[in-house]
């Protein structure tokens, strides 16, 4: 196989991992914009809909941070508890620490299984193998329960318990 290869199609994957389960939730999409995160916070909220509130954690791409996405999550917090679904809040990381961002290994997991070393002849034969890949990812931790991002859990400095006035500061930056 050649070195350089003339492309064959350009994929743009907006995804999220829920962190306790380990299940990854991605959709393929044009563009890399505020409507595909509204489309994913729509999306998790239906998935999630069991639970009180989900948490959106992601780097400072403008994408993540816009001023229609903030009025959105607004919007839809505001709703009437019956017919608004869980809460959303977002956690957002520091400004340039995309290692932070556990999704980032999932990332990196499935490129080195499926993309790298790859010759797929079209663009829908790279989107059936990263499907079945996500599939058999989910099915695995379904099978074999494991939160994600094995370095962040328990090392906390307060405890994980959700409290409404929990101070989540470390005492060694105040």
């Amino acid at each position: 196989m050649p070195q350089f290869q003339k492309s064959k199609g350009k994929l743009i994957m907006t995804a999220a991992l829920e962190l306790s389960s380990n299940q990854v939730t991605h959709f393929y999409s044009e563009k890399k914009n505020t409507e595909e995160m509204i489309k994913l916070m729509d999306i998790l909220k239906i998935k999630y809909s069991h639970l009180d509130r989900i948490f959106l954690s992601w780097d400072a791409a403008s994408w993540h941070i816009s001023k229609k996405l903030l009025e959105k999550i607004e919007l839809e917090n505001s709703k009437p508890l019956l017919s608004r679904g869980p809460i959303v809040e977002l956690a957002p990381l520091p400004a340039g620490a995309q290692f932070l961002n556990v999704i980032e290994a999932v990332f990196s997991g499935m490129s080195r299984a499926i993309i790298h070393n790859s010759n797929y002849s079209t663009k829908e034969e790279a989107i059936a193998a990263i499907d079945r890949y996500f599939l058999e990812r989910n099915e695995y931790f379904q099978k074999h329960p494991k939160k994600a991002g094995n370095k962040i859990w328990g090392k906390e400095p307060s405890s994980v318990s959700f409290s409404e006035s929990n101070n989540c500061k470390d005492p060694r930056y105040r």
